[in-house]
């Protein structure tokens, strides 16, 4: 199988192009290949396929073979591969993924594209779309709303990006212990499907610090949706103004939310690692 590593702030995928390519049984090939020993090592999988519904398929896979809804960093290298590699030449490219289609503006530089800006559609916030059990039924909505956590109440926003989020406010992000947590938050009963926690401290009405726990492949350096999210939750709860630079461990992404059109934009880079071929 030939394939291209790639990552978006650092947070890395395998990605195969299945226009030439044929993947069986990706779910454990996703958990081979994503092996930091014994595999590649990356944060899971990402297959490059043809649409009947957009200009390219993004399957995503987790870390642990888990299939994802989206996620914001590989949907940029997406479409940086297909740019680069000759898929297309057109500079604005539509996106089928589980979690809607996704539409991309690739800035290109010498004959490579060098960020990717994508509107990432309409943050979901009603509980049932998330999904997320309210402590009210009534509630339409979960903003700073509470939650107990290994006996610890925290305060949670939750937010759709095509996948789940729970965004959460921590005074220190750097010393928080992440791997303690953010299993707990993953797995808690309020979240039939799981959950991707977003640990956020605003540091200005611009710019948010994140560490994030993802639903299947633990902490990563960088997280598009997350960081999306997160955003979105600043802006919600009147912390922010409505174009945020989010400080990922892997780098910045630029946040901004037209409320007006109640679309979410995601500005970053995404980055070609190598190309190889592995026996699978």
């Amino acid at each position: 199988m030939r394939f291209t590593k790639m990552h978006g702030l650092g947070n890395d995928y395998v990605y195969v192009n299945c226009f030439k390519e044929h993947v069986k049984d990706a779910p454990s090939v996703a958990r081979f290949v994503s092996d930091r020993h014994f595999g590649i090592g990356s944060d899971g999988l990402i297959l490059i396929n043809p649409s009947k519904k957009a200009d390219f398929e993004m399957e995503m896979y987790n870390a642990d073979g888990s299939r994802g809804e989206m996620c914001g960093n590989g949907i940029r290298c997406v479409a940086k591969y297909v740019y680069d590699y000759g898929l297309t030449d057109k500079t604005s490219i539509s996106v089928e993924t589980l979690g809607g289609i996704k539409y991309l503006d690739l800035t290109v530089k010498d004959g490579k594209a060098e960020l990717v800006r994508v509107n990432m559609g309409r943050p979901r916030l009603e509980p049932e779309l998330i999904p997320i059990v309210p402590e009210d039924p009534k509630e339409d909505t979960v903003i700073d709303a509470p939650i107990l956590v290994d006996g610890k109440e925290y305060r949670m926003t939750g937010v759709s990006m095509g996948n789940p989020h729970a965004v959460v406010y921590v005074d220190d992000v750097d010393g928080l212990d992440i791997e303690t947590v953010g299993p707990k938050f993953e797995n808690h009963e309020r979240f039939p499907n799981r959950i991707n926690t977003e640990f956020v401290k605003v540091l200005d009405d611009h710019t948010a610090q994140m560490r994030v726990w993802e639903r299947g492949s633990g902490e990563t350096l960088a997280c598009g949706t997350g960081a999306c999210a997160a955003a979105v939750s600043c802006m919600l709860n009147g912390l922010t103004e409505d174009t945020v630079t989010v400080k990922l461990l892997g780098g910045d992404l630029k946040i901004e939310w037209d409320r007006d059109a109640d679309v979410v934009y995601m500005t970053g880079p995404a980055t070609v690692v190598f190309d190889g071929e592995i026996d699978i």
